[in-house]
Parts: structure tokens; C-alpha cells; sequence
């Protein structure tokens, strides 16, 4: 396979909307399309072939962190079709490769659902903004989407820090400066140090993984700047437990009143295959913090959230089971997506019974009593 090759599988790639290029030895070229796999009528892939893909696309410095470590992660722009997320690692002694397509049209509100309250809130001068749900779920293009309007509609210096940078931003009304980790800047901690000292009014933090980049995004929202960032967790409460168990105990009731007047709101949401349209839909959970719930986190009751989050419609607060309950009955989503995806499957299948329906797989009337899909934070 010629680098002609490589350019060919990418355009089939845009050409069907595919969110993800898989090669490995063994196996043809396959796509991931609304969420199944599918392969491309080529030949399988051999060891050679990887090889000659791997070096067609990789950057020199990503080929020698291949050979150090045994994987590498890039990003590179494919023409003005979009740019590409790319992950290339040994398995079984071959390469593997993942190409993720980032579209380059940047999404309005309307088109990706997001809540309303979003724009009000984004208007603030300062405060945390998190975005929150497994790999995957969109978090990135929520994120984009927000970092384009503030771009659009006000003047403001943006700072981002990604790994890698996804969406690329252009100067409109707001100046937008992209750092890329391991590019620009060794860690998103080392990024947001720096930061602070390059008058940003916004900042995107792509990741927040270790306990030195959580307490920089607090501070740095305490300090009167809009702080959008984002985490793995699936649902309001069970984020604002990860944040404050990040540390050690004799911190967490501090960091619980510094959480509770820097957070703005928290976004938890998951992506579902369309039943009634190709593509696919997200599911939202949303909570808007306000003094009453500053209160819950201030006192370690974040189990109270959930029924918060219930009472605080009017803020355009919703859970996510009542979202994904919405889509479903409005034809978007299967059942068994919605279960799935949900946090309380038990209670979302007895409503399903109770609507006189069924749910296609039997082996859920023998489900673990589980948390659905919220165990991995």
C-alpha cells in the first residue's frame, strides 16, 4: 500500500462521515459508521503494509516515541476535509493504527442540542465550566462549539491547551491562541501555570487528569477567568466526587468550598445511534450550580444532587435518564441504547414494561444490578 493508498481509505472516511479509520494486521481497512464497524472492500492488511501506512502519516518525533515507548498520538490536517486524531501502537509486535476524523465545520447549539442555559453561562466573566462523559461522547465538539461562539460573539483572549488540538479555531472577534501538549507545552499543568500570565479571559483545558491540573483550573476560575474543562465521568454528582477525591483527605473539604463557588455547571453527556435518522443524537445531563447547590457540595452531600437536578428545571437543569427517557419516546433511540447508556438501567427498564413494551435482549431481565454504565469514572 502506496501513501496513494492512505490518502484513499481518508477520503472514504469523508466521503461516508466515518468517525474512525481502523488498520490492523489480519483484517481489512474498517470504518467506524454510527457506531458499527464495517470493512472496506480492500485486501487484508500484512505487516508491510502497516509499515508503509505507519511512515506515510507519522511525524518523525511520533515514529521515534513508536519505537521508545510502543505508541504515539498526532493530529494532522487532511486538505480542507477535516483533520485527523490519529493513534499508532505495536500489538503482537505488528502497528496498529486509529485515524479519528474531526470534522472541520464547527457545530451551532441547535444543531448538536445543547441546552439553552449554555449561552447565559458562557456569558459569565469567570467560573468553572465542565464537560464531562466517557471517550467518544462528543465532549470535544460541545467544547468547540462554545470556544466558536465566545470566538463569534465576543472579544476575548482564548487560550486552549490540547492534546492533540482538534478543531482549529480562527481569529474572529476573540484572538485564540491553540497549545498543543508535547508541542507547545510539555503538560497541561506546565500550560496552565503559564497561563495566567498571558492575559486570558477563557481557557480550555482539553483534559483534567492529575491532581496538579485540577487545582490549577480552580484557581485560575477562582482568579476571574472562564474555565471550560474537561473529565471521564458520567453523571453532575459522581464529577464533583472524582474532583474532590483527586485529593488527599486532609484538602477535601477545602477544595469542596473552593468547588462550590468556582463551578459554574457541570455538562454530562453520551452519544446514541439514531433509530430514526442516520447518525446519532446526545443525551444531556445538566446542572446549573446555584446557591442552594453550592450548599450540597460545601456539604459533602453530593448524593442530594440528583433530586436537585430534578427540582431545578427552571435552570434548564435536567438528568440524564429523563433525556434519554425524552429521546426514546420520541422514537430517536432504542430501548436497549437508552438502557445502556443510562445510569439507572433497572428503573428505565420497569418503565419500559410499564409502557406494555419489551426490550429486545432477554439477558437484561438477568442484568447484574448494576450502575449501568457509570462504573468506569
Amino acid at each position: 500500500m502506496s501513501t496513494m493508498q492512505i490518502d484513499r481509505l481518508l477520503d472514504t472516511v469523508i466521503k461516508l462521515n466515518a468517525s474512525d479509520l481502523h488498520l490492523t494486521v489480519g483484517r481489512k481497512p474498517t470504518l467506524r459508521l454510527h457506531g458499527g464497524l464495517r470493512n472496506l472492500d480492500t485486501k487484508v492488511l500484512e505487516s508491510d503494509d502497516m509499515v508503509t501506512l505507519m511512515k506515510s502519516i507519522t511525524p518523525e518525533r511520533s515514529q521515534q516515541e513508536l519505537q521508545e515507548v510502543g505508541s504515539a498520538d498526532f493530529g494532522f490536517a487532511y486538505g480542507d476535509a477535516g483533520r485527523f486524531r490519529v493513534s499508532v501502537f505495536r500489538q503482537r509486535g505488528d502497528i496498529a493504527i486509529v485515524c479519528r476524523l474531526i470534522p472541520n465545520r464547527l457545530l451551532t447549539f441547535e444543531q448538536i442540542g445543547l441546552p439553552d442555559m449554555c449561552k447565559e453561562l458562557i456569558r459569565r466573566p469567570r467560573g468553572l465550566f465542565l464537560v464531562t462523559g466517557p471517550t467518544g461522547s462528543g465532549k470535544t465538539t460541545s467544547l468547540a462549539t462554545m470556544i466558536d461562539y465566545v470566538n463569534t460573539n465576543f472579544e476575548k483572549h482564548i487560550i486552549t491547551m490540547e492534546d492533540p488540538i482538534e478543531y482549529y479555531h480562527y481569529h474572529k472577534k476573540s484572538i485564540v491562541n491553540q497549545r498543543e501538549v508535547h508541542t507547545d507545552t510539555p503538560s497541561f499543568a506546565e500550560a496552565l501555570r503559564r497561563a495566567l500570565r498571558q492575559d486570558p479571559d477563557t481557557i480550555l483545558v482539553g483534559e483534567m487528569r492529575d491532581l496538579e491540573t485540577i487545582e490549577a483550573a480552580i484557581r485560575a476560575a477562582e482568579t476571574g477567568h472562564l474555565v471550560f474543562g474537561t473529565l471521564h465521568t458520567t453523571g453532575a454528582a459522581k464529577t464533583i466526587d472524582r474532583i474532590v477525591d483527586a485529593f488527599p483527605v486532609t484538602q477535601q473539604n477545602q477544595i469542596r468550598v473552593q468547588l462550590s463557588t468556582a463551578l459554574l455547571c457541570i455538562l454530562s453527556q453520551v452519544l446514541l445511534p439514531r433509530i430514526d435518522t442516520k447518525g446519532v443524537v446526545a443525551g444531556y445531563e445538566f446542572l446549573v450550580i446555584t446557591p442552594a447547590i453550592a450548599n450540597l457540595i460545601r456539604d459533602n452531600k453530593s448524593f442530594r444532587i440528583d433530586s436537585a437536578i430534578q427540582t431545578g428545571k427552571k435552570f434548564g437543569m435536567q438528568l440524564l435518564d429523563e433525556h434519554l427517557w425524552k429521546h426514546f419516546t420520541d422514537g430517536k433511540i432504542s430501548a436497549e441504547e437508552m438502557i445502556d447508556k443510562s445510569k439507572n438501567p433497572m428503573e428505565l427498564r420497569d418503565r419500559v414494561h410499564r409502557l406494555g413494551k419489551t426490550i429486545g435482549r432477554a439477558e437484561w431481565d438477568l442484568a447484574e444490578e448494576g450502575e449501568g454504565s457509570g462504573k468506569k469514572a
